[in-house]
């Protein structure tokens, strides 16, 4: 596995698709498998983009990952060194899950959770639970205040929002001294105003 060959690439988005997106950087187009998270959250075709990735090498492919936050890429390196989880299930658990949402889910040992991700199922739900634990707390930097803002963007998400709306509803509320739901009414108020 080589991870650090390439940590990061920025260029011109030109195609994306349900996994993916191709990136041209000086006459090159690169190909970067992605979460649909990453996806979502992305410019549009055209624009200038910078994702951090992770090279992979198996025996018969060469693939590149790309991610919008180090938390992201810390956490498909943590997942995919857990036995049974690959680079397609570790994209899967993060299309489903944010870096930060998937700490809390561990934080909170919901096994549950886990099993809402295709291809994942009790024994694999508890691998993941179990190496997860003392991985977390050494490689990724998730800050501790998150819990509230991952609640109202969940919130969001689950009331059919994209992430992109909910992320840009977010960032402009001051969360000092507010509970969830006034972050969350807050939030709506700022996607019903655009």
């Amino acid at each position: 596995m080589v991870n650090t060959l390439i940590s990061a690439i920025k260029g011109q988005l030109v195609n994306k698709g349900p996994d993916y997106v191709d990136v041209e950087i000086t006459g090159i187009t690169l190909r970067l498998s992605t979460p649909t998270t990453t996806i979502e959250s992305i410019c549009d075709l055209g624009g200038e983009i910078r994702l951090l990735t992770s090279l992979q090498m198996r025996q018969d492919s060469i693939t590149l990952y790309g991610f919008v936050s180090e938390n992201d890429r810390n956490a498909f390196d943590t997942l995919i060194t857990i036995s049974g989880v690959g680079p397609r299930l570790a994209l899967a658990i993060l299309s489903t899950f944010t870096a930060v949402s998937l700490a809390a889910a561990v934080t909170a040992e919901d096994v549950n959770a886990f099993k809402m991700v295709p291809g994942v199922g009790n024994r694999t739900a508890n691998r993941i639970l179990l190496e997860l634990k003392g991985k977390m707390e050494q490689s990724w930097s998730i800050p501790s205040d998150s819990t509230d803002s991952n609640d109202v963007f969940d919130s969001l998400t689950a009331l059919g929002y994209s992430i992109q709306e909910a992320r840009e509803a977010i960032s402009s509320i001051d969360s000092k001294d507010l509970s969830v739901e006034e972050q969350i009414r807050m939030a709506l108020e700022n996607i019903a105003n655009r």
